[in-house]
């Protein structure tokens, strides 16, 4: 084998685990090939996901507050219309610049660049079939798995990422749905369904479980709840779709209770499927080289993202756990740092989650339920955003900021916030949470008047009975 196919590391998948390793490696000196099917590299983050619904969600917003913010703030105007085209093409440029700007860094960095399928035919060996029906072979020291995700499906609700979308689908709606049916009350389905309604859509959320955003402090997803209802959303929660068939320019959906029941019909012009997402392990070729993976189709790996075969790793969504760009990112540089001989490490009690409605809803660490459930001895502290300034003067005050502390060491727990801008708030908490800070330690940090993240602060205060802006 040629010096020029033998590397340091090759990582298969070039989303936002596998090119933030692949550059860390070249910063630390290692020779480094990635492996990526797509043409743009950024995974289903950039191409399909997180920045192309987030530029959808931001130009939606605004249209929003034009319609109904803006004379609040004395600013009046008619004839405000929706450009869909220059709306959806901002969004199509968004994601374009940024896959540009990790082409540039891999050119930067020297790292090998592999657009095709990698399959690993034995420890230390990559075969990568190119579209062209070509394929060689490599050789690497390690071997980094980093495939994502993809959408998990329902039975008898096929996807024609027209009618009825995927995620995908619904980034590119060629006009706005009179009306929308989102199968499932996560995070996605919330915020494709935010983009949507704000756009003129009527949507109606249906939600196997009880309630939205399972997972989430359910105090915050209860005001979340009412929230978006008070938008325009329509819930039927603990109901089911059972099947899905396309008459002409509708979707007629058959719904019925998760307990079972009596089945109706529900009609739609557009359909968004977002019931989660499942690991992407396809064509990888595991089963022939032993790696294990869980009965949910997880690879098994250990606290160093080892595998049960030798050199072999992973990281990101295909290992479970959190199922975010980020902390992938984190797993990636850690594994990368640590193959290195570095001290690389992920604290998976400070990953913070966000679902980015309107308002944006924001976690990190335990969530209430979950304290009680272990039997912690909690307190906690609350503070809401219609008693704090800023958001007064931004005409933004639904929500609130959450701190749960232990009830005796004072050591931050779990934060929560919804409320405005509550994405950019929660990385106060996460940092805090880092060095293992105390509510207290929040609490008597200086925060600039008037500002946002005095929520937080007095929501911390709050959690030692001395909130100053709220009685208690």
């Amino acid at each position: 084998m040629s010096a020029e196919q033998s590397y340091d590391v090759i990582i298969i998948g070039g989303g936002p685990g596998g090119y933030p390793a692949a550059i860390r490696a070249a910063q630390l000196g290692m020779k480094v090939a990635c492996i990526e099917n797509r043409k743009r590299m950024g995974g289903t983050c950039l191409n399909i996901g997180c920045i192309p619904s987030k530029a959808l969600l931001e130009s939606s917003e605004r249209f929003m507050a034009a319609k109904t913010e803006f004379t609040t703030h004395g600013i009046e105007f008619d004839g405000l219309r929706l450009n869909l085209a220059n709306l959806l093409g901002h969004k199509d440029k968004v994601v374009s610049g940024l896959g540009d700007g990790i082409d540039y860094l891999f050119r930067k960095h020297k790292i090998t660049r592999l657009l095709g399928t990698g399959s690993i035919a034995a420890p230390g060996q990559v075969e990568v079939a190119v579209a062209d029906g070509a394929r060689q072979t490599l050789l690497a020291k390690s071997i980094v798995i980093a495939t994502g995700s993809e959408g998990a499906t329902l039975p008898d609700v096929p996807i024609d990422e027209d009618r009825i979308a995927s995620s995908t689908g619904a980034l590119s709606f060629p006009e706005v749905p009179k009306h929308l049916v989102v199968i499932g009350a996560g995070y996605v389905g919330l915020e494709l369904g935010s983009v949507w309604q704000r756009l003129g859509a009527e949507v109606t959320v249906v939600e196997y479980l009880d309630r939205i955003t399972p997972g989430m402090d359910s105090e915050l997803a209860q005001v979340l709840h009412k929230v978006l209802q008070h938008q325009g959303f329509e819930f039927r929660l603990s109901q089911k779709v059972t099947a899905a068939r396309i008459e002409g320019d509708h979707v007629v959906l058959s719904v019925e209770p998760s307990s079972g029941g009596a089945s109706e019909q529900l009609q739609a012009d557009r359909v968004l499927v977002a019931v989660g997402r499942r690991p992407y392990t396809e064509g990888l070729g595991l089963e022939a080289i032993g790696v294990e993976r869980d009965r949910k189709g997880f690879i098994t790996v250990d606290a160093h993202w080892r595998t049960n075969v030798a050199g072999i790793y992973a990281i990101g969504d295909v290992i479970g756990g959190p199922m975010l760009a980020h902390k992938a990112t984190e797993e990636g540089i850690a594994l990368i740092e640590q193959l290195a001989g570095l001290p690389g490490h992920v604290n998976y009690d400070a990953i913070p989650a966000i679902v980015y409605t309107a308002p944006e809803a924001a976690s990190v660490g335990q969530s209430e339920e979950a304290l009680k459930e272990a039997g912690v001895n909690y307190k906690v502290g609350r503070f809401p955003f219609n008693a704090n300034s800023r958001a007064r003067a931004k005409a933004q005050t639904e929500g609130l900021a959450k701190v749960l502390a232990d009830a005796e060491t004072d050591r931050i727990l779990g934060v929560h916030i919804l409320g405005p801008e509550a994405g950019s708030l929660i990385h106060e908490a996460v940092v805090a949470m880092e060095f293992s800070g105390a509510a207290d330690d929040i609490a008597r940090t200086c925060h600039a008047h008037p500002t946002l993240p005095e929520a937080l602060k007095e929501a911390a205060m709050d959690a030692g009975a001395w909130a100053i802006h709220i009685a208690r």
